[in-house]
């Protein structure tokens, strides 16, 4: 998801700065862009990297506009409240959610240097329901998303910095795939998708974009669910 959203910004006129923990994906997919992509390896879970990520950006491109805290992880052994060990919770934590706040941590100032900006969380649509398989911890630090890009909303709404979150439903990427290698999870999860198909990485970068641009310049505080419909769903029509 990330390199289709920092391909599709790039498109449209951005001067894009990738992290990844991956060199190799992260500076083939600047490189492909071309001068207008710089990548920065970062580890969003460690405040260094983060602090180091932004001061790269202001420095390679004289300012911070757009924020958008992409990375996550659900690690295939994150469970039940009951079965989960202690330290998949602090390692989804620690890339979820702390990731997120250290984006903000450094990105915020950087934005009030130049008038202000558009941040971007990434959540999910578990935020507002319980899973259909367990995941309790991924669950968990995205409702945190959620709460933390509302009250990061409303403290800067009148400095001129904008803060929305993006609510995905379930979106085709390797990651997805590793976890769907299940069928009987895979069809558990399909019969809960109104329209009967995983989202595609272009449609949550084009609703990224939305937000980001000055479209959406009413909007802060928000949820913008792309799911497929399955928050509007009691239950599904059989096909």
């Amino acid at each position: 998801m990330g390199r289709i959203a920092s391909e599709l910004f790039a498109n449209e006129g951005a001067k894009v700065v990738l992290t990844d923990v991956d060199d190799g994906a992260g500076g083939s997919t600047a490189t492909a862009i071309g001068d207008q992509a710089y990548y920065v390896h970062a580890d969003v879970s460690r405040e260094s990297d983060a602090a180091a990520m932004v001061a790269a950006t202001v420095e390679r491109f004289g300012r911070l506009d757009v924020l958008y805290n992409n990375a996550g992880i659900m690690p295939l052994d994150d469970g039940s409240v009951t079965d989960a060990d202690g330290s998949i919770w602090d390692t989804v934590l620690a890339v979820n959610v702390k990731g997120v706040m250290f984006g903000c941590k450094f990105g915020i100032p950087a934005m009030l240097e130049t008038g202000g900006g558009s941040i971007i969380n990434v959540a999910s649509f578990v935020a507002w329901l319980g899973a259909a398989t367990s995941q309790t911890a991924y669950t968990a630090s995205k409702g945190a998303v959620l709460a933390m890009t509302r009250e990061v909303a409303v403290e800067y709404a009148r400095k001129g910095i904008r803060c929305n979150a993006l609510c995905p439903g379930p979106i085709e990427t390797p990651l997805l795939a590793a976890l769907l290698s299940d069928d009987a999870k895979k069809q558990r999860r399909f019969v809960h998708i109104p329209m009967g198909r995983l989202g595609q990485a272009e449609e949550l970068a084009k609703a990224a974009l939305f937000l980001a641009s000055d479209d959406s310049s009413y909007m802060t505080g928000a949820s913008l669910i792309v799911d497929g419909g399955i928050t509007a769903a009691y239950v599904t029509p059989e096909d």
